[in-house]
């Protein structure tokens, strides 16, 4: 009697043959039965995938942050000065995605093909945290959010404003604007897109033509990050005074002090008050 696990006819035929490591088996020998056979399909739109040459994946590091509190004039009183943390942010995050980032991706490729191109508008894509985020070339932010709107797959409607953020570490890109989409008709899905520019040239085309509602919200972000949104109807502060100098929520701006005018005395800034050793 023959042990069917060792009969040279039943490893020929395949039945019976152990299942390839899932840790160690690759797409070209991946089986049926391995659930992130069908998961990869049903994510890439049947198998198409779209990669992004020279989209860089390791982490980019803007900067330290030295201490506990990041203080950088000698004022960290924490006991914690020689401890040194990189200031990471994300890499281009590789294929597939998950969820129906892998879809929007696809379609969003598919409906660029017809003007840039999806490598020549897009720079990367991130999946950090559960969240997507379409890193857009600043020329081609119009066309590609007027996609999203429009592509009877996509149909981004509603985008919740636009965020300014000011990396002073990251050369030659220290301004970002992020845009939170929200799609109604494909079930509240969420995308961000995301647009730098350098703090020598601070201009990034408007949206208001594609969603008017970010009126304000691009004038609030020129007023706190001195981002300049061409195109924009009427580009003027909305929280500050019309003169007033600087933007406010920029790493580079003045903290400021509190006068105490009853003492005759003032509270300096945070990063001019006297160290503790």
């Amino acid at each position: 009697m023959s042990d069917e696990s060792t009969d040279p006819k039943h490893l020929d035929s395949g039945e019976g043959a152990p299942v390839p490591d899932k840790e160690t088996d690759s797409a070209a020998t991946r089986t049926d039965d391995d659930p992130r056979s069908s998961d990869a399909a049903q994510h890439t739109g049947g198998g198409r995938v779209v990669e992004l040459a020279g989209a860089d994946s390791e982490p980019v590091q803007i900067g330290e942050r030295r201490g506990m509190f990041g203080a950088t004039r000698g004022q960290d009183t924490s006991g914690y000065g020689g401890l040194v943390t990189p200031t990471l942010l994300p890499g281009a995050s590789p294929r597939p995605y998950g969820g129906y980032y892998d879809e929007v991706a696809d379609v969003l490729a598919t409906a660029l093909e017809e003007g840039a191109g999806f490598g020549a508008a897009v720079e990367k894509v991130v999946v950090d945290r559960g969240e997507m985020t379409v890193f857009v070339r600043r020329e081609h932010l119009p066309s590609v959010a007027r996609t999203l709107r429009d592509h009877p797959s996509l149909r981004f409607e509603m985008c919740m404003g636009v965020s300014g953020v000011h990396y002073p570490g990251e050369a030659g890109r220290e301004l970002h604007a992020v845009y939170p989409l929200l799609s109604i008709t494909h079930g509240s899905r969420r995308l961000r897109l995301e647009v730098t520019c350098p703090d020598a040239d601070p201009h990034i085309p408007s949206v208001v033509e594609v969603w008017p509602g970010n009126d304000w919200h691009e004038r609030e972000t020129w007023d706190m990050f001195g981002i300049e949104f061409d195109g924009h109807p009427a580009l003027t502060r909305i929280l500050m005074p019309d003169d007033w100098p600087g933007h406010p929520q920029r790493k580079d701006y003045p903290l400021g002090g509190i006068p105490v005018e009853y003492k005759g005395g003032t509270v300096p800034p945070p990063d001019q008050r006297r160290a503790y050793s």
